[in-house]
């Protein structure tokens, strides 16, 4: 793992797409941490009752393989094994009556949960 200021952002095909207004969001939350070391972490680990479960949070490590790729001012990092599983997802976060909340839609998924937060 390398520091996120020494790594530059890569060329490869982002999988994660975040809308405006999940961008937004997480530079709010972002600026709350007082950090520029900081980047959005996207994942999908084994596990859930769909069999996959999203996991976002934020990180200051990058490793060599990971996909680095900036939106809306707001870096996202997302590895490698995820990536083909994330590929063409969007994060969108919402504030609204029903609650809010980041929502990844993801066409890779075959089916997810009612929750909403595994799929396989």
């Amino acid at each position: 793992m390398t520091n996120i200021t020494s790594v530059k952002i890569g060329k490869r095909p982002q999988s994660v797409t975040l809308s405006d207004s999940a961008a937004r969001k997480v530079a709010d939350l972002l600026a709350q941490e007082d950090s520029d070391e900081l980047v959005l972490r996207v994942a999908v680990r084994a596990g859930g009752c769909s069999g996959y479960s999203y996991e976002m949070y934020f990180d200051s490590e990058i490793a060599s393989d990971d996909i680095l790729g900036e939106q809306g001012g707001v870096k996202v990092v997302v590895d490698a094994k995820s990536a083909e599983l994330l590929k063409g997802s969007t994060l969108d976060y919402a504030d609204g009556l029903q609650g809010a909340g980041f929502h990844v839609s993801n066409p890779n998924a075959t089916r997810t949960c009612g929750c909403g937060s595994s799929f396989s």
